[in-house]
């Protein structure tokens, strides 16, 4: 799946208008809560903590539109906790947003 650098963008500027500085300030703030769903992840320490910030991030993902993120984090949140492979694409999609 190719990744769409305007998605999160469009998305945005579907819901608050053509407001560039609010739109850089949501992205901003949706890249730090999927840093935080990340970090959630690295510190599980059982299947449902694992799962549970899997989801988080598949649910953000879905907010606003970053399919990539979100295709990733459904597979890594069905997969086993601490999965260093499924870690690295997610730390992957999300830097490239």
């Amino acid at each position: 799946m190719a990744y769409d650098p305007g998605a999160i963008d469009t998305t945005l500027a579907a819901a608050v208008g053509d407001e560039p500085i609010l739109i850089a300030e949501l992205r901003i703030a949706f890249i730090e809560s999927a840093e935080r769903a990340l970090t959630a992840m690295t510190l599980a320490t059982d299947v449902d903590d694992w799962r549970a910030a899997a989801w988080r991030l598949k649910g953000l993902a879905a907010s606003f539109g970053a399919i990539r993120l979100m295709t990733i984090a459904t597979t890594v949140a069905d997969g086993d906790p601490r999965d260093a492979e499924g870690l690295k694409k997610l730390r992957r999609a999300v830097a490239s947003l």
